[in-house]
């Protein structure tokens, strides 16, 4: 069933969807690691694509910046085309003292700054949780590819060039690191009956300002690129 922005065909898509940020970013990880890659989406140059990994069939499409971009994809994913988990690999900025560039977060629960729960005029306030098969998946998968990587709450929030230094005041309360789509698509997967988990590469850390190079964000995403393929479910 085809939508504003998606034309795939039913069943094009796999029961598991990664989704990075970047469309460039979802063309490279189906050119680079999956087998036999199909285009199955590209409106408004947000491919969509379909392969097997170790035999196994696996879907990757982006879902643009910020909560409400990824909402829109994530929730065509899952209401229409019947997509079960939806594993996220993006950046974050690092927060907690002791991360260092290159760690990988598994986001077990995502703060945030947004007017999510409003929308859907829920009696409080609804806190997003990773599924718990898929962060065992997860972590077993990190130490498989040998990652350094922590698993625990993080911040989504809405500003990326944030001006008063809010995460200095999420930090105290034991979050990880901020980016700014792990809480919609964790709310979303709650509200279809559906399975989502976040896992994040620190692209820089917020205290020093050190960042990575663009060089080095290309090569250091294949940890968590492979840990979260190998999450995949069938």
């Amino acid at each position: 069933m085809a939508t504003p922005h998606n034309t795939a065909e039913k069943g094009a898509f796999a029961k598991t969807v990664l989704m990075p940020g970047d469309p460039l970013r979802a063309k490279f990880i189906a050119e680079h690691y999956l087998e036999n890659p199909v285009l199955v989406n590209s409106v408004r140059g947000n491919y969509g694509y379909t392969g097997t990994y170790q035999g196994k069939r696996v879907s990757v499409m982006a879902t643009g910046m910020g909560m409400p971009s990824l909402s829109i994809y994530v929730y065509e994913l899952y209401h229409f085309y019947d997509v079960q988990s939806i594993i996220r690999v993006g950046s974050a900025g690092g927060i907690a003292p002791d991360l260092k560039l290159f760690d990988i977060v598994l986001a077990e629960g995502a703060c945030h700054d947004a007017n999510l729960d409003r929308q859907y005029q829920t009696p409080g306030t609804f806190a997003p949780i990773a599924d718990f098969g898929l962060l065992l998946r997860g972590a077993k998968a990190l130490e498989h590819v040998g990652a350094s990587y922590r698993v625990g709450n993080i911040v989504s929030s809405d500003v990326f060039y944030e001006p008063t230094g809010a995460w200095k005041e999420w930090r105290k309360f034991g979050a990880l690191c901020v980016e700014m789509e792990s809480a919609a698509l964790y709310l979303l997967a709650a509200r279809e009956g559906k399975k989502a988990l976040s896992f994040l590469t620190i692209s820089d850390i917020m205290e020093t300002s050190e960042e990575m190079t663009p060089e080095q964000r290309q090569l250091a995403f294949d940890q968590m690129i492979r840990a979260a393929l190998l999450t995949a479910e069938e």
